[in-house]
């Protein structure tokens, strides 16, 4: 008897430490994703708060470098990446529409002047002169909503422009040397456009509301849902964390990106942080959903509100 109460007792412990273990996961594999000023990411993987939070539960925090939301939804649906640290809900829904499972778990910003049409030095472009021009920029993106937004501001559509995918950067070199009369920029490349005496023709504001988001994979919210806690406990205290210590941030940020102090502020008030999404955030989604169709970025419709985690709503 005292035998088989011995292997119970053992039997049981086993089972309650697969248990505890099976609560969180080995490895987090988490992008860094700095572009255009994602403060939070940056000062979280700076101060290695993802590290400590994880740390303690001995969870190791890989992280890797996917700027591109088409990307990163591949790497999601595919398992080798558990969460984005950025991705905007532009991204979230055409991917949402190809099948990947994704969860908004917290929201980063609301970037309405940080994302901009820029026009090539030399010229003081309107919407209304890009008929028949070449503009640059990622297809897929906010930034090809804006474009799209822009130019049916003015009656146009997208096949009235000779729309040329490439990422901000090289979409910035291009305008420089001429190569294209307007490019899609976001945040420091809009600043050094400008210094290069290129001219913003429109910002986001008024066209369409860009949302940035932290999205996690649901088989990872739904199996590990206590790492998923802690992730956005994380998040959400570097968000306190920044707003109580601006400066030591904003250094940070500046230091990261490679911009003057001046610059990162300037960032910082475009960049609108937040963390918890509200009903206003969801009837966003539900617009960006309706946009994307009618002008065919997305083929098929999905139920908005499923999308979005119970954490990203508290």
């Amino acid at each position: 008897m005292k035998n088989f109460k011995t292997f119970v007792a053992a039997l049981a412990l086993t089972v309650s430490t697969a248990l505890a273990a099976a609560e969180m996961p080995k490895e987090l594999n988490i992008t860094y994703v700095k572009s255009p000023f994602n403060l939070q990411n940056i000062v979280m993987k700076e101060r290695k708060l993802l590290e400590e939070s994880f740390g303690k539960e001995g969870v190791k925090v890989n992280w890797y470098v996917i700027n591109s939301g088409a990307q990163q939804a591949q790497a999601l649906a595919s398992g080798s990446l558990d969460t984005s640290a950025v991705m905007n809900t532009a991204s979230l829904l055409m991917a949402a529409a190809n099948g990947v499972d994704l969860r908004v778990v917290t929201g980063v910003a609301h970037p309405n002047s940080i994302f901009a049409i820029v026009g090539k030095p030399g010229e003081h472009l309107k919407i209304a002169d890009l008929k028949g021009k070449t503009v640059v920029g990622p297809k897929g993106t906010v930034l090809h909503q804006l474009l799209v937004a822009a130019l049916k501001s003015e009656g146009m559509s997208i096949t009235d422009v000779n729309f040329v995918s490439m990422d901000p950067a090289s979409a910035l070199s291009a305008i420089l040397s001429g190569k294209a009369d307007a490019g899609l920029l976001a945040a420091n490349l809009i600043i050094k456009a400008k210094a290069s005496g290129a001219e913003v023709i429109t910002t986001a504001e008024g066209l369409v509301k860009p949302n940035l988001v932290m999205v996690a994979r649901e088989g990872f919210v739904k199996d590990y849902p206590e790492a998923a806690t802690l992730l956005v406990k994380t998040q959400r205290d570097t968000l306190a964390w920044i707003k109580a210590n601006k400066e030591e941030a904003l250094k940070i940020g500046a230091k990261e990106q490679g911009i003057s102090l001046e610059d990162a502020a300037k960032l910082y008030d475009w960049s609108n942080f937040y963390d918890t999404l509200t009903e206003d955030d969801i009837a966003g989604m539900e617009a960006d959903q309706a946009f994307l169709r009618e002008n065919g970025m997305m083929e098929k419709s999905v139920e908005v509100k499923t999308l979005v985690a119970p954490s990203a709503l508290q």
